[in-house]
């Protein structure tokens, strides 16, 4: 098992002692590479600010942080397997919900969606996956 940091200049940096990704490449031909990208939050890569004009905007900004990751990790959102979504009012979540679901062409992955007090810079929506190759 080899483990390999992803980083991309396309998603924001990590704020902490983390990384954006670690992808766990098997060099057994019969296993799949796996890769494990941390939370994202709606932070714009280029300016460094928050999108968060509304739970739509934020979301996007998400996805397009965990696509630019998925994608330096040479995949697409086809090989997410799992995901976990943290929000802070699971009553706005059929709002998170809808723009989610746009990115993902009916092959859904496994997920679970928990509510939280707060998250980092006081956001509203954090997302973290699990893909597969």
């Amino acid at each position: 098992m080899e483990k390999k940091i992803v980083t991309t200049s396309q998603a924001p940096l990590p704020i902490g002692p983390y990384n954006q990704a670690i992808l766990v490449a098997n060099p057994d031909a019969s296993m799949r590479d796996t890769l494990f990208i941390s939370g994202q939050i709606c932070i714009d890569p280029v300016s460094g600010t928050l999108k968060n004009k509304d739970l739509q905007e934020e979301t996007h900004q998400v996805m397009h942080n965990l696509r630019a990751i998925l994608q330096q990790a040479g995949m697409d959102f086809s090989h997410v397997v799992k995901t976990t979504i943290f929000i802070t009012d699971m009553n706005r979540f059929s709002e998170m919900n809808e723009v989610y679901g746009k990115y993902f062409d009916g092959d859904f992955p496994a997920r679970e969606t928990v509510q939280v007090s707060a998250l980092p810079r006081f956001v509203n929506v954090e997302i973290s996956m699990i893909a597969i190759k």
